[in-house]
């Protein structure tokens, strides 16, 4: 299965899991479960990999951690926050570019329509 297939079923099921919890809860809740339903369906879901950065050939772990990525294909950051900031899409970015991949789902659950807190970013590589 393809990014665009596989962004497709994580937003089927993600709008699935805001229907029945709705907004505002922690991230943590919506990270859990929907890792919880992705791995339902029979996909690979890690949760919280690790994200080393290598500057200068050096290899720092820092802390960063992305939130969860399907498949080993499509990363997705969750968030639960009244508006996503700038940082937040440029976050998102760069651990695409860190961990070498194509997509990122970039998701806020704390709307009232799941559909204005789903953004596609997309790693030209």
């Amino acid at each position: 299965m393809n990014e665009k297939e596989l962004s497709y079923k994580i937003i089927g099921v993600a709008v699935d899991l805001h229907t029945q919890l709705g907004p505002g809860l922690l991230e943590s809740v919506y990270e859990t479960t929907l890792a919880y339903d992705l791995r339902e369906l029979g996909l690979e879901v890690k949760t919280q990999v690790p994200m080393p950065l290598v500057y200068k050939e050096v290899k720092q772990d820092i802390g960063y951690r992305i939130d969860l990525l399907v498949e080993n294909k499509v990363i997705i950051e969750v968030k639960s926050v009244e508006n996503l900031a700038a940082v937040h899409f440029a976050q998102t970015l760069t651990y695409l570019k860190l961990a070498d991949k194509k997509l990122a789902l970039l998701i806020n659950f704390n709307t009232k329509l799941l559909k204005d807190g789903i953004h596609r970013i997309v790693n030209r590589l």
